[in-house]
């Protein structure tokens, strides 16, 4: 696969994987898996996002989550100087940095809070019962699941490896169904993510995983899209947004 790279984004109370996305590590991929989060965690509360030290994710999830802050003049008077994105309050991200050598072998592991206080993201982790203090620890064992155990396309040192973005999207997108919905998870007692998010009753077979009605008009696809549109794009977007004149 070269360059490519695959990002996931994990609800880790539940262990539900909410998306899976192919690709080189831009800030277009970025915000399109912050999106998604942020279209499956609408409510009031912000989620409680534990990421890597991918450069681009500051610059996403303020696009996704970020509120327009104007700039003090330098003067008491004048225009108001070119707005710029904040984080919101309540909106608590920390961040997981792994410091290697020059032979790429892992020499320490630091953690800070890009927006929030340190003391309130831990606070907030211990409430959920996922650890004590930041980490990305079950996000990692989720990718070693899938790299060493699931999927084969991903193996290193292997002859099965993908040659098309398309087709390993695919694939792995069916393994991102049947891990939420068929495979049971000994951290959760016996249930399966969607069970424990509350999406199903009972754990799914393949076979009824294959046989679950789908049919969604093409009127839900394009509400879908715009409400993922709305969603992507940031508070500057639409400060900036052209007005259209009434033609009589």
């Amino acid at each position: 696969m070269g360059r490519t790279w695959v990002h996931a984004a994990l609800e880790v109370k539940s262990r539900f994987l909410i998306d899976l996305r192919v690709g080189p590590r831009t800030r277009a991929l970025a915000v399109a898996l912050v999106t998604s989060v942020a279209v499956c965690c609408l409510g009031p509360v912000f989620p409680l996002l534990l990421i890597d030290d991918h450069l681009p994710y500051p610059a996403a999830i303020l696009q996704v989550f970020g509120l327009i802050q104007h700039r003090r003049r330098r003067r008491g008077r004048g225009r108001k100087r070119h707005p710029r994105l904040k984080p919101p309050p309540g909106l608590w991200v920390g961040v997981v940095k792994k410091v290697r050598d020059t032979r790429g072998n892992l020499v320490k592991v630091t953690r800070h809070a890009l927006f929030g206080r340190r003391s309130d993201i831990e606070q907030r982790i211990r409430q959920l019962g996922i650890g004590t203090r930041i980490h990305a620890a079950h996000l990692e064992r989720c990718n070693g699941t899938l790299r060493t155990q699931q999927s084969s396309r991903l193996g290193r040192r292997t002859r099965n490896g993908s040659r098309r973005t398309a087709l390993l999207s695919c694939a792995l997108w069916l393994w991102r169904d049947l891990y939420n919905w068929t495979r049971v998870h000994g951290s959760l007692a016996g249930r399966t993510p969607a069970m424990a998010l509350g999406l199903a009753r009972q754990v799914w077979t393949v076979l009824s995983y294959v046989r679950h009605p789908v049919h969604v008009s093409d009127l839900q696809r394009d509400i879908w899209a715009e409400e993922r549109n709305a969603a992507q794009e940031s508070a500057l977007d639409h400060y900036f947004r052209k007005k259209v004149l009434p033609i009589s």
